[in-house]
Parts: structure tokens; C-alpha cells; sequence
């Protein structure tokens, strides 16, 4: 049905980030009059590549120069370059055209138009770089990802995932143990901070999340400790965000991917 649409990409500029290599900006038709910006960093060696979701209301705004207006310091934004470095291409996603203002993806990450254009991204994605296609999602980002996953499988869906700083509880949403979680088969990596103070976060709901993971072909918890917790507890420079302890966070995930 959109199989026409994934020759329908916009490339709106190649450009060169300081100590990066070669970057593209992008934009994908997938759903009638509507298209997903995405930001792609390549790895000169890449063993995979790995679609980036950002917490928070999701709304990066991507410029055509490959800047981000809003959440460039979330933990996956900042540290792109990081998993750049280990191995990985690296793929950004912003919110879509048609939801370019607040809240975003507030109330739409777990809804069948985001499912659409992330379905239409992923099979891009794996035509571009014929690599195996990873999710990675950071805080509300991982209401994304957990979603996806249960919902797409097979050439459709992701080859794994990653889910950090997971949204364990939400009294306004659906979060991630709450999902249908049975259907995940692919291998789930999980990483949180011990001390994650974000109410929504608390470590001590992660037997929830793992214990749903019943199906998932490889599954395990690297839980964190140290850093830094500056500020708000549910933002980017706490423990939440892994403050100080980027890298290494980054150099497990990448080598976990890469295992796996």
C-alpha cells in the first residue's frame, strides 16, 4: 500500500558534522500528506544501525542543516556521536509533519499513524544501509519503542531493541509493563540507573518490565549506578539521563547490539 512511498524521500541536505562523518537530513512520505524527518549519521564500519527515540514530548525539530531546536540534550541526542564512534549508524527521528507543534508526540506514540511512519522509516532505513535495524528509546521514548515492538515483527519490525531510563509506571498513559509484551521475540537490551528519581522510572518496578518479557529471544537488565544528578530528577542531566556515565552506557549498549 505505501510501497510507492519509500521512493518518495526529500533529501534536503548532506552536511558535515565536526568530528562526525557524513550526515543527511531526510524527509519520508508515509502517510497522506504527511512526512517523517530523520537524521542519519553513518558509521564508516557500521554493524548495525540504530533508530534513536528521544524522551520527553519527542519534538526535536530537525533544521535542514541538521540542528535540533528542541532536546539536544537528551541522553540518545547528545550522545549520538558515541554510538557513531562504536560501530553503529546512527538514525534520528523527530515528529512528524502534521504534529510540529505541542505537545508532539505527547498522546501519540502508542496510536496507529506513529506505528505507520515508524513502519515506513524502519524499511527505509534497512534499504539504505542493508544492516540490521535496532530501536533504541530513552525515557517517554520508550513508549515508542515498546510499541512498535509489539506491533511489528518479522521484515517490518526492528531486529531488536533497547529500552533506557524505561517508563515503568503512568497514570496518564499506557507505560511500557503494561503493554503486550508476549509478542516481543526479538532480543531486548534494558539499561536503568538504580537511582533513577524519576517517579515514573523507580527502579523498583523493573520486575514488571522483565518479567513480561517471556517471549523475547534474549532479554537482560544492565542496571547502573554513579554519575551525576543535577536537577529536575526526570530530566536529562540526573540520574535519569545517565549524567557522567554516558560513555559507558553507550559502549555497552553498542557492544550488547553488536553481540546479538
Amino acid at each position: 500500500m505505501h510501497g510507492f512511498k519509500l521512493l518518495s524521500i526529500v533529501l534536503l541536505t548532506c552536511l558535515y558534522f565536526e568530528g562526525t562523518a557524513d550526515a543527511q537530513v531526510m524527509d519520508i512520505a508515509t502517510r497522506p500528506g504527511v512526512t517523517q524527518r530523520i537524521l542519519i549519521v553513518a558509521s564508516p564500519e557500521s554493524k548495525a544501525a540504530v533508530i534513536l527515540f528521544a524522551g520527553g514530548n519527542g519534538g526535536l525539530q530537525i533544521t535542514p542543516q541538521g540542528s535540533f531546536k528542541y532536546l539536544g540534550g537528551n541522553f540518545l541526542i547528545r550522545m549520538r556521536q558515541a554510538f557513531v564512534d562504536q560501530g553503529l549508524t546512527v538514525v534520528i527521528v523527530d515528529a512528524p509533519s502534521d504534529r510540529q507543534k505541542d505537545p508532539f508526540l505527547g498522546g501519540f506514540r502508542q496510536t496507529p499513524q506513529h506505528l505507520e511512519d515508524m513502519k515506513i522509516v524502519i524499511a527505509r532505513v534497512r534499504q539504505q544501509v542493508n544492516l540490521p535495524v535496532w530501536l533504541i528509546g530513552t525515557s517517554r521514548g520508550t513508549q515508542s519503542v515498546g510499541y512498535i515492538a509489539t506491533q511489528l515483527s518479522g521484515a517490518e519490525g526492528p531486529d531488536g531493541i533497547v529500552l533506557t531510563s524505561t517508563i515503568l509506571t503512568d497514570e496518564t498513559g499506557r507505560a511500557v509493563p503494561k503493554m503486550e509484551l508476549i509478542k516481543i521475540t526479538i532480543p531486548v537490551l534494558v539499561v536503568h540507573h538504580r537511582d533513577d528519581g524519576c517517579k515514573l522510572c523507580a527502579f523498583s518496578s523493573m520486575p514488571s518490565l522483565m518479567d513480561g518479557l517471556t517471549n523475547a529471544r534474549k532479554k537482560e537488565l544492565i542496571a547502573v549506578t554513579g554519575g551525576q544528578n543535577r536537577g529536575d530528577p526526570c530530566e536529562a542531566l540526573a540520574y535519569h539521563g545517565f549524567n557522567g556515565i554516558e560513555a559507558t552506557v553507550v559502549a555497552d549498549i553498542a557492544n550488547w547490539i553488536k553481540q546479538n
